[in-house]
């Protein structure tokens, strides 16, 4: 068993310290995402569910094939432009596609055909890439997961998985029958010879289930030895390809934790310890001829959330501990909603040489985040590069260094729900500035200041710069954020929770304002439409220590009229007597006319409420609503009006009213004034610079004291989101 910190693991930290410093050495950016339905034929519903997993690229680099196993077909991507990613076609299969190599025109590709979980099979198919056709099958006689070639051409390995049931007595093994490595021989056409196919026996090799073997992932280095995970057995096998003999097998191991989270309780807390976690090693990638680098994601008994550096003896060279969980929280991608047994969960590695570097990178499938090291040799703790934004659940990976290129997929659909569809996305290697992340957490006691779903921005009232943030109910626990927007990327530099009666409480923040006299005014959104309970929308005024002082709820003329999307932004302008609170109810409730939502005020001097209404922009696709509110001064507001759509055809806007010479209408009146508003920037250009999709959730936007603007997206806590911040200087606006 492994402990933690490693030895090694000091110099990876310090790495780690160091990434986002400016450097003139390469890194790398997004310059292209392609959605993957663009794919989809004519005669197939384009709103069905579809998904990128595994993708290998020809050998000069321009094209790209992915597998789709819930349209049991292969894709197929031009990047000839690797910027301007092109759909190049659509092959359907007889099976569930699991894994994809290209050699010359051909790619061969690992098929699942199993009628049933004790009832493998599959086979392996042969796709002529120039006429977009399968050329013929060989059987396989079990259920393929991962497939590899060898670096001379000469044999295919192929991971037989034969993968248990979940259903079946809670997935308990063994569940025969077990898997095997399967190896194909290429003759000197690369023609596929089935006559050739042989089986490696991996059964009585792991200590935990012996019978049942299920091998996960293959690669292979250059003296043609595959590296062979058995996830659910934490165990690992050599193969010799050529001759099928095996060179060594040894257990995956174990290690102990510190510093993670181990509750799913709605708080990110990295204090706590996890003891003899089994690594359960999914994807693995040779580092040189004698070392790889295993992704431990787990699935049966464990997963140790990071990487591991073994020699093919079965030594361990390097363990990350809980290096993953940090840089996750520091970039906000940490996953809490799902954390508790898996944490980030890396899944997917890949392995290539850049110029001089050995660089190796690691997909965290729940944290959607693609973490960069930098391989620096035998004995030496890797060093932590960068970490690159990709769509939901990255699964497959692809280095193409002749181009300085790296290609990602995404296996999430969110189609159903509302929300992103899977995406390839590209990055290229250069020398430039790091564009990701736009924002980011300091490091306190020992752990990253945890956030995410940023929901609404501040400014505070002097120093240029300095901001504020709150997150929403994906946390248990409400908590304002102060920021550091002077710096590159900015930096949440602390955290005030908020307390009732001294102990931790729980909003559903939507939105901040500074106090002209101290503190804060904060939005929290209700929801009477809530099955576990009706929530309140709710004006709070907090002290500057995080003490909730007094919270304001509607007068009931308005409130019975309230539906689940409440309050929003918060703005404050006067001061004394004369301070007024401005909240934004995000879309009409059930006295509104459809297409406009409410603006109140509200005077703590007096209690008087009042009630504007704005006008919202006819939207074709989803819903449109109201996000931040902010004062300008003179009666005058910016809004963020926003859709809840993805891509370049949403709509995402920042607006301006004025008050000024209107009349505000007492709660329950019939003739209510409606605002005049005005296009202060269409935000999509913004949003589409980053080179991924145009995110749906923009909800926070602020003008701090020296005038410049800010606006940055909620990722929703990962929670069913890629996790992706984009915080964005706009400068000072023209208005």
């Amino acid at each position: 068993m492994t402990s933690v910190p490693h030895p090694l693991l000091l110099g990876a930290a310090l790495a780690v310290m160091a990434a986002s410093s400016a450097s003139s050495e390469p890194v790398f950016n997004r310059i292209a995402s392609f959605p993957i339905v663009l794919n989809m034929p004519a005669d197939r519903d384009a709103k069905s569910k579809t998904v990128a997993e595994i993708i290998a690229a020809t050998a000069d680099g321009n094209l790209l094939a992915y597998t789709d196993a819930e349209q049991k077909a292969l894709g197929l991507i031009d990047i000839t432009d690797p910027a301007a990613p092109r759909p190049a076609g659509f092959v359907p299969l007889t099976g569930e596609p699991t894994s994809v190599v290209i050699r010359g025109r051909k790619a061969f590709v690992a098929v699942d055909t199993s009628p049933a979980k004790d009832k493998p099979s599959g086979h392996l198919a042969t796709v002529d890439l120039d006429r977009k056709a399968v050329d013929g099958v060989c059987e396989l006689q079990g259920q393929p997961d991962s497939l590899k070639g060898t670096p001379d051409g000469r044999f295919l390995a192929v991971a037989i998985e034969n993968e248990r049931d979940e259903n079946k007595d809670k997935g308990k093994m063994p569940q025969l029958p077990g898997g095997n490595l399967t190896i194909i021989g290429l003759n000197a056409s690369g023609v596929v010879d089935c006559a050739t196919r042989r089986v490696v026996d991996l059964v009585g090799l792991a200590s935990f289930a012996p019978e049942d073997p299920e091998p996960e992932f293959v690669d292979v280095n250059r003296l043609g030895e595959a590296v062979l995970t058995l996830q659910e057995n934490n165990h690992v096998v050599i193969v010799n390809v050529a001759t099928g003999a095996i060179v060594k097998s040894f257990p995956a191991g174990a290690v102990s934790l510190a510093g993670v989270d181990t509750k799913r309780d709605g708080i990110i807390d990295p204090t706590g310890k996890l003891d003899a976690v089994k690594r359960e090693p999914d994807a693995a990638a040779w580092l040189d001829d004698d070392r790889f680098v295993t992704a431990n994601e787990g699935d049966y008994e464990g997963g140790s959330r990071g990487f591991t550096i073994f020699r093919k003896d079965g030594t361990v060279e390097f363990d990350s501990g809980a290096l993953l969980e940090h840089l996750a929280i520091r970039f906000g991608h940490y996953p809490e909603r799902r954390s508790s047994a898996k944490g980030a969960e890396p899944e997917g590695m890949e392995a290539a040489t850049f110029g001089t570097d050995r660089l190796f990178f690691v997909a965290a499938e729940r944290a959607s985040l693609v973490f960069v090291f930098r391989d620096k040799g035998p004995g030496q703790a890797p060093e932590f590069l960068q970490a690159l934004p990709a769509g939901a659940g990255p699964e497959g990976l692809v280095a193409i260094p002749g181009r300085n290129l790296l290609v990602v997929t995404s296996e999430a659909d969110g189609g159903a729900d509302g929300l992103a569809r899977p995406h390839v996305m590209i990055y290229r290697r250069a020398e430039q500035a790091v564009a990701y992340p736009t924002i980011e957490a300091v490091t306190k006691d020992g752990a990253p200041i945890a956030w995410g779903a940023l929901s609404g921005l501040a400014a505070d009232r002097t120093t240029p710069g300095r901001l504020f943030a709150v997150t929403d109910s994906v946390y248990a626990t409400s908590r304002i954020l102060e920021i550091d927007a002077t710096a590159r990327p900015a930096k949440i530099t602390g955290a005030i929770v908020l307390t009732k009666d001294g102990k931790p409480a729980g909003f559903d923040i939507e939105g901040i304002a500074v106090r002209p006299a101290g503190g804060f005014w904060l939005s929290s959104e209700g929801n009477p439409e809530r099955k576990d309970g009706a929530l309140k929308d709710i004006l709070i005024r907090v002290a500057a220590d995080g003490r909730v002082e007094e919270e304001i709820l509607l007068p009931d003329e308005i409130s019975k009229h309230a539906v689940r999307f409440g309050f929003e932004g918060v703005a404050v302008t006067g001061s004394g007597a004369d301070e007024t609170v401005w909240l934004a109810v995000q879309r009409e409730w059930k006295d509104d006319p459809k297409g406009f939502a409410k603006i109140l005020s509200y005077v703590p001097a007096t209690k008087a409420w009042g009630v504007y209404r704005y006008p919202l922009d006819p939207v074709k696709d989803g819903w449109i609503g109201l996000s931040e509110l902010t004062a300008t001064g003179d009666g005058g507001f910016i809004v963020i009006e926003r859709d809840n759509q993805f891509g370049n055809a949403a709509i995402k806007t920042l607006k301006s009213f004025s008050v000024k010479g209107l009349q505000a209408a007492a709660p329950g009146a019939g003739d209510i004034p409606v605002v005049t508003k005005t296009l202060v920037r269409n935000l999509v250009p913004d949003l589409q610079a980053p080179k991924g999709y145009v995110l749906d959730k923009i909800e926070g936007f602020t003008i701090d004291a020296a005038g410049n603007a800010f606006v940055v997206s909620d990722n929703d806590g990962v929670d069913g989101s890629s996790g992706e911040t984009q915080f964005i200087p706009l400068g000072k606006l023209a208005r």
